[in-house]
């Protein structure tokens, strides 16, 4: 907020229009973060989540069939952390390259915990 002091004395009248005071920098806070997380089926084939898993977030071959291995042993697995925007869209890419192909391979976001 920027608050302008004012001269009250009336014998000084000048044009000048008073000092800018800026009293405090704004806080910028980190946008909250969200986690593209994959969850097993017993359809989709792992070479296909490999694919999806380098194909849609980059991962190279070796971290890929680790996710995979996560998803296969324990239900699901982090494919990657991002701004909501941004998981939202990879999980959308996720689904629907799933669907295009013919599994029920699903992804969903789940927002970051401190």
């Amino acid at each position: 907020m920027i608050k302008l002091s004012e001269d009250n004395n009336s014998e000084n009248i000048s044009n000048d229009l008073g000092t800018a005071v800026l009293e405090k920098d704004p806080e910028i806070k980190k946008p909250p973060s969200y986690q593209v997380v994959l969850l097993n089926d017993d359809f989709t084939p792992m070479e296909f989540v490999v694919f999806v898993l380098q194909s849609v977030f980059g991962h190279n071959h070796q971290k890929s069939t680790e996710i995979m291995m996560t998803v296969h042993t324990k239900g699901k697995g982090v494919c990657g952390i991002f701004s909501k925007e941004i998981a939202e869209m990879m999980s959308y890419e996720v689904n629907t390259m799933a669907k295009d192909h013919g599994h029920p391979l699903l992804s969903e976001i789940e927002p970051m915990t401190d």
